[in-house]
């Protein structure tokens, strides 16, 4: 029951056009057979931009930007060694850009649809038994790639685009300790190749937490480090193509799941963006139904 309770290291919360998420994938492994279904709800709003050479306020055009996002995400133990991942959002951003600007530039406050799908096969190849504790060795593998018909390439307007229109292939590689107190901690380290003219990045992740049958929690810093061969908003070599833009970001939060009745739980948390390059200075919370059998 203890391993069945702890599915919720990472909830799939993708944000859109120069916002970024946490780790799709977690150090923790399901057993053969086992799974978790979650559908959460995630909200964050900025009023403030990372851009190059430094952090603004107010969003150009849009004054304000609101991203709210319901996501479908799946995890399912093919065997005790190799996990499946799949997530799928439908994302709504929204500006706050008066009428009269809207008029005069024939943009619209809103874009909504269904994102992009991904999917994630991890395999743990490696495990060190110690006395009171456990070291596991994960890789993962993972594509995303379009689902819905959405707008990347709308100069301006795509300040409020939902998504990149890029597939993406990213390798990861995962450390996870944990004690059989229930104390945890997992680094992850990954790269990201990308379409569509996205910069590539390099992932990275640390969380330490506390994983236990009637309780979890944890703490995240999350970053991505884009090429260098991306362009800076507003800067020489700037064409108005956002997905071109290099997109760097450090992000802190904290994720909670406390379980209800017979495999059913509520995760929550919340998150913000505390540096970056070319990215909404975003804070926000997320909470979701989660099933797990």
């Amino acid at each position: 029951m203890k391993i069945k309770m702890n599915f919720i290291t990472s909830l799939c919360l993708f944000f859109p056009a120069i916002l970024l998420a946490q780790s799709p994938v977690s150090g923790f492994m399901k057993n053969k057979g086992e799974g978790a279904a979650v559908v959460s709800y995630s909200y964050e709003k900025y009023d403030k931009v990372f851009l190059v050479p430094a952090e603004i306020d107010g969003v150009p055009v849009f004054n304000e930007v609101s991203v709210s996002s319901i996501s479908l995400y799946g995890e399912f133990g093919i065997t005790d060694n190799f996990d499946v991942v799949v997530n799928v959002p439908y994302i709504k951003a929204k500006g706050s850009a008066s009428e009269q600007v809207l008029a005069n530039n024939g943009f619209e406050n809103e874009r909504k649809g269904i994102q992009d799908f991904q999917i994630f096969g991890k395999y743990r190849f490696k495990s060190f038994g110690f006395e009171k504790s456990k070291l596991d060795l994960i890789g993962a593998l993972g594509l995303q790639t379009p689902l819905g018909d959405y707008k990347a390439n709308e100069g301006i307007q795509s300040i409020v685009a939902i998504g990149n229109q890029s597939t993406s292939f990213t390798a990861m590689g995962i450390a996870m300790f944990k004690t059989n107190a229930g104390v945890f901690t997992s680094g992850q380290l990954g790269y990201s190749i990308r379409g569509n003219d996205v910069p590539n990045a390099l992932l990275s992740e640390l969380k330490i937490g506390y994983a236990a049958s009637k309780f979890y929690v944890d703490a995240f810093i999350a970053n991505q480090l884009s090429d260098k061969k991306g362009t800076d908003i507003l800067q020489e070599g700037f064409t108005g193509f956002f997905p071109e833009t290099r997109v760097n970001s450090t992000r802190i939060g904290l994720n909670a799941y406390v379980p209800i009745y017979s495999g059913i739980g509520l995760t929550g948390g919340v998150n913000s963006y505390i540096a970056g390059r070319n990215l909404g200075k975003a804070t926000g919370f997320y909470g979701g139904l989660a099933y797990s059998f």
